[in-house]
């Protein structure tokens, strides 16, 4: 087997990209568990409510949106790792392949466009909670 030099340096050169790409879903993840950890919490306060406190009572009823909300978040965050793992594999792939001495280029295409859909995938799961998450709030504002 005999390691192209100029395979591996092209590699490297065209990791750039997927190794910002990591970073971005890296980050989005973070933010999709810090929503889904809110909606929880908050979830978890309304069932403390007691169903006699007649004042406060009638926020239990938020539970059922606040449910649909974590369901697109945990959505969106299984999606968004799923992109994590595409991005992760297309490099894996690209190194072993170049580092084999073959072109490394229509493979990993494939596995960053997979990986692509994935991250819009998540991002719009999460445009649907910000979407309801606002409808909450001006359906309290009124």
């Amino acid at each position: 087997m005999v390691v192209e030099a100029d395979q591996l340096s092209t590699m490297i050169n065209h990791a750039v990209a997927p190794a910002f790409m990591l970073n971005a879903v890296a980050a989005l993840v973070a933010v999709l568990v810090n929503r889904i950890s809110s909606v929880t919490q908050r979830i978890r306060n309304l069932r403390e409510i007691d169903e006699s406190d007649v004042a406060r009572a009638w926020l239990k009823k938020e539970i059922a949106e606040l449910r649909k909300r974590e369901l697109l978040l945990n959505s969106a965050l299984h999606l968004a790792v799923l992109a994590g793992i595409g991005v992760t594999f297309l490099l894996l792939f690209g190194f072993v392949v170049a580092f084999m001495g073959y072109r490394h280029e229509p493979g990993a295409a494939g596995l960053f466009v997979a990986a692509l859909c994935f991250l819009a995938a998540s991002f719009f799961r999460f445009l649907r909670d910000i979407r309801l998450a606002q409808n909450e709030h001006d359906d309290r504002a009124r």
